[in-house]
């Protein structure tokens, strides 16, 4: 397929790259650079050589090969994760891969099959792709490119948007105005017609290899007018996607060698005179950046994801999965959605009289259709009052499109009435997938759980996204160097305050190496003075990392999101329901009141410092079992923490941490001590019996915290298609105390999935 050149195949050119590849293996041993500058960068500057000079792409897979088959025999598992990314992106973006090489790649991915997870998960998915481009070659670059650049296209409709998320309170302006400009830049810089043209070239050479005139080829498309490059990049993505129904390999190249002929004349591509293999660039993703200001936003950013503004207001559209209200928190300047909600937030008599007085008829706004041309018989038409009982066939197919996803099977008929057959409808196929970025600590994760919460019980009322979108999450950590006003009272440092990040770099070493070290890289990138050097590594480096973070972080790492109920001093005031994902911290608060204050120090004078507290939890011991226990103590405060400490076996409990005041009575007098209490639990309930307040304060966020609390309740955060489902079952069969029916299928606690490169390593 290529023929490498002698200079290429030189000892000097593969020891360079040799070399970096064994330092990227050093760091992951824990073997850490001299240059600490260099950490996170290795991986960055081995795949900019090889886009540089794409020739090299085949001796770094062939290095990489031996240095996957060298781990394999030596049993260095950590290796192999790292070394597979690295090769299969290097493989989508390389020119021409010899047959060789492909074969040898593919038997290694099929014995990662006998390993267990996620070995095996990453092994299945590589070896698939590849047995697809070894048909037909160039298929997963041109797949990335069409969905990532939401290009038109009937055989592949996929599209894909990477959403960068930050809290503007917590870090400092000059970040987020570095990064939003970044982005744009990364954006402004490609155009859909530069990326169709990136299709075409690279499809062309990876089927004809280096006989592909590729100068040719580049001239050619730049004299072409916008119509003909398209034209002729769906002439390529039809021959390509058409290849992998079973056609061999020869029919396929055939296909793409007239396409060549027909863009550069008549001349057969062996003419072409013979050069280096030259690379086609891999277009940036698609990124958006997002100051996370209002609660619904993640939710108003998918659905005008899925929905785009053109067709937010077609009545096919949005108007028949949301309601008119949830039209009108997306759309809020929309004077035609704004005459939908009469019919439901109607205050009139119901008289023809009472109704307001009709207007012109109103001018479109530009995202929305046109008004009906019979405005009385609109001004007229009522909805019905009557409240439609959803049906349980609404559960059947909520539940089919959870599990809908890529590899799932096609949800089945819908049951019907016996003696009529029912009617094939056709699933809705999940074609956009969001990867939702999230650049913090672990407050804007706690923020992130809030929102998927509500995003999830919005999907349970009325399932929207749910079956047409793959929703995945990202988190890079980022310390701020100052602390922000809104962190002056989060008394925590770097490692506390990325606990989330810290765990996920424990589990998946190749996180650890590219995403963690950046927790204090981009506050000092995006706060380097302007110049042509610092253009230089911003701009590139900081977009390229969140590409590949994206593009390669496949494997979910899941959290359990906990629920808890707040009970407040005030009688007339209702408890208040929040969710926490990381950390609950409760500590004694100050009494406002002069009478309180002289009978607090009369009481910490007696009993020690603290409050109060009577605390039932159920115990999680070693043999699994759950035990029932109940304390009464005096307490200054209560710590409990989400995270595991290390390894997966913690992973949906709390680890709570009771600070107890114990009185000791000696030959000085009477002094108190402080106690740590550490127990793990699932269920944990706290009450004041004397009603003296204290704080909650959630996520480590002092925005998200509770004042005048006399008890709380925390339990595991159950998912509310689970709960909806076992309420109408509990309905039908109120003595049934297990789960029974479709209950059983339906996952019971929700959580949060944070996707990594290889999820837990065992």
């Amino acid at each position: 397929c290529c023929s490498l050149s002698p200079a290429m195949e030189s000892s000097e050119v593969e020891s360079d790259i040799l070399r970096r590849v064994r330092a990227l293996l050093r760091e992951l041993d824990g073997h850490h650079p001299s240059c600490q500058s260099d950490r996170g960068m290795l991986r960055w500057t081995l795949h900019k050589q090889i886009e540089q000079n794409p020739s090299t792409s085949c001796v770094l897979v062939r290095i990489l090969v031996k240095e996957l088959e060298r781990a394999e025999r030596g049993d260095l598992r950590h290796h192999i994760i790292p070394l597979l990314h690295t090769l299969m992106y290097t493989w989508v973006q390389a020119p021409c891969i010899p047959d060789e090489l492909c074969a040898r790649v593919y038997d290694f991915c099929k014995r990662l099959l006998t390993l267990p997870k996620p070995f095996c998960t990453l092994g299945l998915d590589y070896a698939s792709r590849l047995k697809v481009e070894r048909t037909a070659p160039g298929t997963l670059y041109q797949r990335m490119v069409i969905s990532e650049q939401s290009l038109r296209s009937a055989p592949y409709p996929f599209q894909e948007r990477i959403f960068v998320f930050a809290d503007p309170e917590l870090l400092p302006e000059a970040i987020c105005t570095a990064l939003l400009a970044d982005t744009e830049a990364a954006r402004a810089s490609q155009s859909p017609r530069g990326c169709m043209s990136c299709v075409v070239t690279h499809a062309l050479q990876a089927a004809l290899g280096d006989t592909c005139d590729i100068p040719g080829l580049r001239a050619r498309l730049q004299a072409l007018s916008p119509g003909d490059v398209e034209h002729w990049f769906q002439q390529v993505v039809a021959a390509v996607e058409g290849s992998e129904g079973g056609s061999e390999r020869g029919q396929h190249t055939a296909r793409l060698e007239r396409i060549h002929q027909g863009l550069l004349g008549s001349s057969p591509a062996g003419n072409a005179p013979r050069e280096r293999l030259q690379g086609t660039p891999l277009p940036k993703p698609n990124i958006s950046f997002h100051l996370w200001t209002e609660d619904e936003q993640l939710w108003k950013e998918l659905v005008l994801f899925v929905r785009p503004l053109s067709q937010s207001c077609e009545p096919d559209c949005l108007g028949q999965d949301l309601d008119p209200i949830e039209i009108q928190d997306i759309l809020p300047d929309c004077a035609c959605c704004e005459q939908s909600r009469f019919s439901v937030l109607s205050t009139d008599s119901g008289i023809e009289r009472d109704l307001p007085a009709q207007e012109e008829p109103c001018a479109p706004c530009a995202p929305c259709a046109p008004c009906a041309p019979d405005t009385e018989h609109s001004r007229l038409h009522r909805k019905g009052g009557i409240k439609k009982k959803p049906s349980p066939l609404d559960s059947v197919a909520f539940l089919q499109a959870g599990s809908g996803g890529p590899g799932g099977k096609p949800p089945g008929k819908v049951p019907g009435r016996s003696g009529t057959p029912p009617e094939p409808a056709a699933p809705l196929q999940r074609l956009h997938t969001a990867r939702v970025v999230l650049l913090g600590d672990d407050r804007i994760l706690g923020r992130l759980a809030q929102a998927y919460h509500s995003l999830r019980k919005r999907e349970t009322r009325r399932v929207f996204l749910t079956p047409r979108l793959n929703l995945q999450f990202y988190h890079i950590p980022v310390v701020p160097g100052q602390p922000q006003p809104a962190a002056a009272a989060d008394r925590a440092g770097p490692e506390e305050l990325c606990e989330v990040a810290g765990y996920l770099g424990r589990a998946d070493p190749w996180y650890e190496s590219n995403i963690n070290t950046l927790c204090h890289m981009i506050p000092k990138l995006a706060t380097m003075p302007p110049s042509p050097s610092r253009a230089l590594v911003t701009d590139l480096f900081l977009t390229d990392v969140i590409a590949y973070y994206a593009r390669m972080g496949t494997q979910p790492v899941c959290f359990q999101v906990h629920a808890v109920k707040v009970l407040f001093r005030d009688p007339a005031q209702e408890p208040a329901e929040d969710v926490f994902l990381t950390e609950l911290l409760t500590q004694v608060q100050d009494s406002p009141s002069h009478r309180e204050l002289s009978t607090t120090k009369r009481k910490t004078t007696l009993d020690g410092p603290g409050i109060d507290l009577t605390v039932t939890y159920r115990k999680v011991v070693l043999s699994g079992r759950e035990k029932e226990l109940a304390l009464a103590l005096r307490s200054t405060g209560l710590l409990m923490k989400a995270i595991p400490a290390d390894g997966a076996a913690d992973r949906g409990c709390l680890r709570v941490t009771l600070t107890e005041t114990v009185r000791i009575n000696n030959l000085a007098g009477r002094s108190f001590s402080a106690v740590a209490n550490r127990f793990k639990a699932r269920n944990i309930k706290v009450r004041s019996p004397e009603q003296r307040p204290f704080t909650v304060r959630l996520d480590k966020d002092s925005r998200r915290t509770y004042r005048d609390v006399i008890g709380l309740e925390v339990s595991p955060c159950l998912e509310p298609s689970y709960c909806l489902q076992k309420t109408r079952t509990m309905k039908c069969s109120p003595h049934e105390t297990e789960d029974v029916g479709l209950v059983k299928y339906l996952p019971k606690s929700l959580l949060l999935p944070i996707n990594t490169f290889a999820g837990v390593i065992q």
